[in-house]
């Protein structure tokens, strides 16, 4: 059985850094796709940055040049690099990792358990 954790988030202050990882573990027979999600309090669950099994990146303009997302498949982990944070970016970040666990299953979205990140002074 597939699972992922999270970790690295935290209290940080406007215009600080936090890197988050997302590891799997369990079978994985082949993945795709990986990213991450936020959800901020009294807000839809949103798209931060994706990255596909060719290393071809995305980002919500929100974020765009000061989050960089990256990925290691030997470590079946994603990595999301967040600096000159804003309040803004504060809220529950959630990464997903798109994968078959195996041969004979189809690709589906497992998901970690979320890692809360504030930013505020």
């Amino acid at each position: 059985q597939v699972q992922l954790v999270e970790s690295g988030g935290g209290l940080v202050q406007p215009g600080g850094s936090l890197r988050l990882s997302c590891a799997a573990s369990g079978t994985i027979f082949s993945l795709n796709a990986m990213g991450w999600h936020r959800q901020a309090p009294g807000k839809q669950r949103e798209l931060v940055t994706a990255i596909t099994s060719g290393g071809i990146t995305n980002y919500a303009d929100s974020v765009k040049g000061r989050f960089t997302i990256s990925r290691d498949n030997a470590k079946n982990t994603v990595i999301l690099e967040m600096n000159s944070l804003k309040p803004e970016d504060t809220g529950v970040y959630y990464c997903y990792l798109y994968l078959r666990a195996s041969a004979t299953s189809p690709y589906s979205n497992y998901w970690g358990q979320g890692t809360q990140v504030t930013v505020s002074s």
